[in-house]
């Protein structure tokens, strides 16, 4: 019995959890918890569908099934966007090449993708922003160089578009014509264009190109256009804009002769003579305080449009105003004549696209009538009357060129040296340098174009008075400040003057009407600077900032005429100018 009561014992002790565990066995296997009644959808089976759908060219059920969840792959998003695409629903497509870009943002066909996409939408910008970040992620990729160089071409940027299809050996060109064809002998033509068919046209092919025409003086503007004559060949037309005899028609000749008439100045010439690119311009001005006459004649040497020599002449019979200006005399200088006639030759050498090279030398003879009663003796060299001889070498490189930003930088760097023979003379020589940039901010055309230079300058040894660098309006000047007066009565020497300066210019122009006939432009400018000289007899004395509004009116694209309003931040004084430019 014991034995019994303690077997039953033990029995009731071991078979009453058993059976709940049973029951809860068995609930579990009916009813699984919520994150075990399937397994885990990881969009895998999904994207095996979509491909299928999309390799069969169902598209519409392929990008319907790859819209998803936020989290899902992003193989998914890429290809419900291809099916977008293929659809033609360019925005839909791009939001699916985004989201997956956002998941996977090191693959770059994400991006080559979308910017598919942008271009579609005529999104230029954003489709050129998507390229390039491609191609910093895989630099090899040959599909997006190639459809990137294809957008700049289509934004008739053909130097940007050439950076990136060189490395392809692209483009090759299958013609090259002239629209029209100009005058100019065939054999001074075929030298200044550096490419032909059949070859690959070379950005440094472009930029020699461009250089050359300019370089002939005769072609104020021209054009190359590339038109696909098929899967990787063609077609280079060059439209140019000849000037021969005394314009390209009688009115922009005309234009181009009496554009002076406002300041009394006349502009006789006559170009590519013999259709030999021998061009003659001249300069006669009849103002009672200014008379000037100035004449070049200049040609290729050797029939190389590489090379170029100008023979040029200039007499001038000026009076000047220096009584706000020099302090080294008795009384205000108010009637000092000068009397000045010059005379040389320069050549200018295109080395490449990119550099060039000019050299020359120059006689002067000079008189000075009325001489002031001078106060100082370091004074006499700037008024005496002597010939002189000077030579210079002339350096121009362009150091920065980013086509597809329209920006550029070039420097220009001249020193000349040379003797004035007078005792109070001697030797003399000066240096100048400049930084010049270049922007348009738009993929295309000129709105905006910016403008901004750094000028300096110095000189060594006594010079006389018109060798002194000056700062301010003046038609004979080309360092304006242009808040600055530069005459008092039509006489010169109202702007400051020295041996040494430092000049910075910047403008901004905004194109506010375009068409064949006439374009104008306004913008604000600030320019700033200071000269100054060893003796202390002229100097500007402090620094000077100008700032103001200028306005260009280009018409029939030959003849601008150049409106501006500077004020003097120091004084508050006002200046109004005008000028003209061919």
């Amino acid at each position: 019995m014991a034995t019994r009561v303690g077997l039953d014992v033990a029995g009731s002790t071991q078979a009453g959890p058993v059976i709940p565990l049973l029951f809860s066995l068995a609930a579990l296997l009916c009813f699984p918890p919520q994150n075990q009644r399937a397994p885990k959808n990881d969009g895998t089976q999904r994207l095996a569908e979509v491909r299928k759908l999309y390799n069969a060219g169902e598209w519409e059920r392929a990008a319907g099934l790859a819209g998803g969840q936020p989290e899902q792959p992003a193989e998914l998003d890429y290809l419900g966007g291809m099916a977008l695409a293929r659809l033609k629903r360019w925005r839909e497509a791009r939001e699916s090449f985004s989201a997956a870009h956002r998941k996977l943002p090191k693959e770059a066909r994400f991006l080559t993708e979308r910017a598919g996409a942008e271009y579609r939408l005529n999104d230029f910008a954003a489709a050129k922003k998507d390229l390039a970040a491609a191609l910093r992620l895989d630099p090899r990729d040959s599909y997006a160089r190639e459809f990137l160089g294809t957008i700049y071409l289509l934004e008739e940027n053909l130097e940007a578009a050439l950076q990136y299809w060189n490395p392809l050996e692209k483009p090759r060109l299958e013609s090259v014509t002239l629209e029209p064809v100009p005058r100019l002998q065939k054999e001074l033509l075929q030298r200044a264009i550096t490419f032909s068919a059949p070859a690959v046209l070379e950005r440094g092919q472009l930029l020699s190109t461009n250089a050359l025409l300019e370089n002939l003086e005769v072609f104020p503007a021209w054009r190359i256009e590339l038109t696909n004559q098929g899967e990787s060949d063609y077609a280079a037309r060059i439209h140019l804009a000849e000037e021969n005899g005394w314009g390209d028609s009688w009115l922009s000749g005309i234009l181009g002769l009496l554009r002076g008439l406002p300041y009394d100045t006349v502009y006789p010439s006559y170009l590519n003579a013999a259709q030999d690119t021998v061009n003659f311009t001249s300069l006669a001005r009849w103002d009672a305080q200014k008379r000037r006459f100035a004449a070049d004649l200049s040609f290729p040497l050797g029939r190389n449009p590489a090379r170029r020599v100008t023979l040029f002449f200039d007499a001038r019979n000026e009076n000047w105003n220096l009584s706000t200006t020099f302090s080294g005399s008795a009384v205000p200088v108010t009637d000092l004549n000068l009397r000045r006639l010059a005379g040389g030759v320069k050549v200018h050498v295109v080395e490449t696209g990119r550099w060039s090279w000019s050299s020359g030398f120059e006689m002067v003879s000079r008189e000075f009538r009325n001489i002031p009663v001078l106060s100082v003796a370091e004074a006499a060299p700037f008024f005496t009357s002597a010939k002189s001889f000077e030579a210079w070498l002339e350096l121009r490189r362009s150091l920065l060129r980013v086509p597809e930003r329209r920006f550029t930088v070039n420097a220009t760097g001249e020193a000349r040296f040379g003797r004035g023979f007078a005792d109070s003379l001697g030797p003399f020589g000066s240096f100048r340098g400049a930084l010049k940039a270049h922007w348009f901010p738009k993929a295309r055309g000129d709105d905006y174009e910016t403008l901004l230079q750094l000028r300096a300058g110095d000189t060594t040894g006594n010079i006389p008075l018109d060798q002194l660098f000056q700062l301010g309006l003046d038609r004979d000047n080309d360092l304006l400040l242009r808040g600055q007066r530069g005459v008092t009565n039509g006489r010169k020497g109202r702007a400051p003057l020295g041996r040494r300066y430092l000049l910075l210019n910047s403008e901004v122009s905004k194109t506010i009407y375009d068409n064949a006939l006439f374009r104008l432009q306004c913008g604000p400018f600030f320019d700033s600077g200071s000269v100054a000289d060893a003796s202390e007899l002229f100097g500007s004395r402090r620094w000077l900032w100008n700032a103001g509004a200028q306005m260009k009116v280009r018409v029939l694209g030959s003849v601008s005429v150049v409106l501006t309003y500077g004020w003097d931040l120091r004084s508050g004084a006002g200046t109004f100018y005008g000028t003209t430019a061919h």
